[in-house]
């Protein structure tokens, strides 16, 4: 569903992606793991069209797009959530959702005419629902708990529809029990759903990974299961610093 071949990156004579190739199937779940520095939210960049590569090309549903725009890949069911919220704070929730679901359909220019049509405020209904906020729906966003702005960026990129979606540390800066929400709320996303994590929660990547992935220095150092990522040597030497807690 989606893959990267031989991707490089580098920024004048800083090489950040360096030869990075991964493939994702259709309903997968892969967690990307690796120490700060290591070129993690560089290849979520590439791979969502924020930064071109250097050389290599990427594939979404078997359909080159390396040269396709951030907008081109979204409607061809690229998604994507930010380590940082990147929210309309001063619109509610139910607004928030509402362009999101707009900009993805085209199907209405005005906010009241968005907020007006049956099939969009259903929509936002379900997606509320997904994400845990519909007791939330009509509070600014700059007015609800920073788990709760997390939670809808994840709710701004499943309003999309997507066929596969991207999540940079999506239990950034929460707390234990947002955590525990969070490995609900990916565990109940549907099966046909490609979801690529980075992610900094252990727990939470063996949890929830079908497939681990693990960058360091820019290169792809190791793959394979959960169970072959707590078993490996290099990676409790380059990341986990030690042993990992069966």
């Amino acid at each position: 569903m989606l893959e990267a071949r031989n991707l490089h990156k580098a920024f004048g004579q800083v090489r950040v992606t360096n030869d990075v190739s991964i493939a994702v199937e259709k309903g997968e779940r892969r967690v990307v793991l690796g120490p700060n520095g290591a070129g993690k939210t560089t290849l979520f960049n590439i791979l969502v069209g924020e930064l071109s590569p250097t050389s290599g090309t990427i594939r979404l549903g078997g359909e080159d797009v390396t040269g396709h725009s951030v907008e081109a890949r979204a409607k061809r069911g690229l998604a994507r959530s930010y380590q940082k919220n990147n929210l309309f704070n001063d619109l509610t929730i139910r607004d928030n959702l509402a362009l999101a679901i707009a900009t993805a359909t085209g199907a209405a220019s005005r906010m009241g005419d968005t907020l007006r049509d049956p099939a969009i405020v259903e929509r936002i209904e379900e997606v509320a629902a997904r994400v845990n906020l519909r007791e939330l729906l009509d509070q600014p966003v700059d007015s609800v708990s920073y788990g709760a702005r997390r939670q809808l960026e994840v709710g701004l990129a499943l309003a999309t529809n997507p066929r596969v979606l991207l999540m940079d540390e999506p239990t950034s800066g929460v707390g234990p029990e947002m955590i525990r929400a969070f490995h609900d709320l990916l565990k109940s996303l549907p099966r046909d759903l490609t979801v690529l994590i980075i992610e900094h929660d252990m727990d939470l990547a063996f949890d929830v990974a079908d497939q681990v992935t693990v960058l360091n220095y820019g290169e792809v150092v190791f793959e394979g299961t959960p169970g072959d990522t707590r078993e490996s040597s290099l990676v409790n030497e380059i990341y986990l610093g030690g042993s990992v807690d069966a």
